[in-house]
């Protein structure tokens, strides 16, 4: 048995302003669970994204998260949760003034290969990208495969 207190956690970087995860912390093998606090604007991942071989579900304890989907946005508020099937595109935010608390939980823990898109300012379009850290580590970065125009960067 393990036992962890969110606040003796290490802080990811990540797009949103607060992650940590609670699986590392805790030692677990085979189920991803992260705490997330997002401010206004803020998202879950790096972009449209999908896992080839991770189910997700996402539980909100506060506030009110809006999933971008293929069949359109999806509004999940307190005390709700939503699922994603491996191979399923998402896109979490907070499109809200408040902050949103909430936990994301994934099988297996490791998700394989994970497509992203984001808009490219350079190609006008949604393009897939990979995610490098910065040469100083301070920093990840979301790069265009099409035309190497870093899209965001988040520390």
């Amino acid at each position: 048995m393990e036992t962890v207190s969110l606040t003796d956690v290490d802080r990811w970087m990540s797009p949103a302003r607060n992650k940590r995860s609670l699986s590392n912390a805790l030692g677990a093998e085979h189920l991803a669970v992260n705490h997330y606090i997002l401010e206004p604007g803020d998202t879950f991942g790096f972009g449209y994204h999908r896992h080839a071989d991770q189910e997700e579900i996402f539980y909100v304890l506060e506030g009110t998260a809006t999933f971008e989907t293929e069949e359109g946005d999806v509004t999940v508020g307190a005390a709700e949760a939503i699922r994603f099937a491996p191979g399923e595109w998402q896109l979490g935010r907070n499109e809200t003034d408040d902050r949103v608390v909430a936990l994301a939980l994934g099988a297996p823990a490791e998700a394989g290969e994970t497509d992203i898109r984001r808009q490219c300012p350079d190609c006008g379009e949604r393009q897939l990208v990979r995610i490098e850290s910065t040469d100083d580590r301070d920093a990840l970065m979301a790069i265009c495969e099409e035309c190497g125009a870093e899209t965001v960067r988040h520390s």
